[in-house]
């Protein structure tokens, strides 16, 4: 387990939900956090529940529909004049469970994919670079473990592109610092996993961390589940601090 303290984290769709956990556990181990939402008053909740850390705190904003947009993105975290050693690529969409599931559009398919996957392709090449010649870098990409549920098939189907796309990533990074792996979170009580789901939010917390720590012959290409990762009390005791 590697020691995270003053790395600096790029987490999007922070503003709330496994977003805002994720932040919240990273800056318990000491991780400076960047912190991303639609709006600058999207994340002021975030950047509130971090000011009790000795962590620096930023906020990036914008959309992720767009190849402008996420450019811009990028633009605004370059700005910040830091480097970014974690990217969690946790923001995604899901479009409306349809119980005919053949009526998915075009435009649902698209948009999901644009989002769910084009984004993060465009972030990891925006910051994997500089990663690998700085000698470190974590990135995490969060998957689904959704199975069987073709009312929710452009959501399903772009969490698998997530999938292949990092273990084709994972292959060209195998003899650098830069360690590439998804993470399940768990079906939780967020606001697209909806308040019947089996855990609360909380419960992202701390094997979401685990795909973070590891050492830089760590994992690479795997797949992580947050709620089933078990780490060791000493590391457990202190996110829950």
């Amino acid at each position: 387990m590697i020691d995270l303290k003053n790395k600096n984290a790029f987490i999007t769709g922070s503003s709330r939900g496994i977003g805002q956990q994720i932040a919240i556990g990273l800056a318990k181990l000491g991780c400076n956090i960047v912190v991303h939402g639609r709006t600058r008053q999207s994340c002021e909740k975030t950047l509130g529940l971090l000011k009790p850390f000795n962590v620096s705190t930023y906020c990036v904003v914008g959309e992720l529909s767009d190849e402008l947009l996420v450019k811009q993105l990028v633009e605004q975290v370059n700005a910040l004049g830091i480097s970014i050693d974690i990217l969690y690529n946790n923001a995604a969409i899901m479009i409306p469970y349809r119980s005919n599931f053949w009526e998915h559009s075009w435009d649902n398919w698209l948009d999901t994919m644009r989002v769910n996957v084009c984004a993060m392709y465009s972030l990891c090449a925006a910051f994997i670079p500089k990663m690998i010649e700085n000698g470190f870098g974590r990135v995490i990409n969060l998957s689904s473990g959704i199975m069987h549920e073709p009312e929710l098939a452009p959501y399903g189907a772009s969490k698998w592109a997530v999938n292949k796309l990092t273990d084709d990533i994972a292959a060209r990074l195998q003899n650098t610092g830069v360690r590439i792996n998804t993470l399940d979170p768990g079906w939780l009580q967020t606001d697209m996993g909806g308040p019947n789901a089996q855990h609360p939010v909380t419960a992202v917390l701390p094997g979401a961390l685990a795909p973070a720590i590891i050492d830089d012959h760590g994992p690479n290409g795997q797949h992580f589940s947050a709620i089933n990762h078990h780490l060791d009390k000493d590391f457990f005791s202190k996110i829950n601090q």
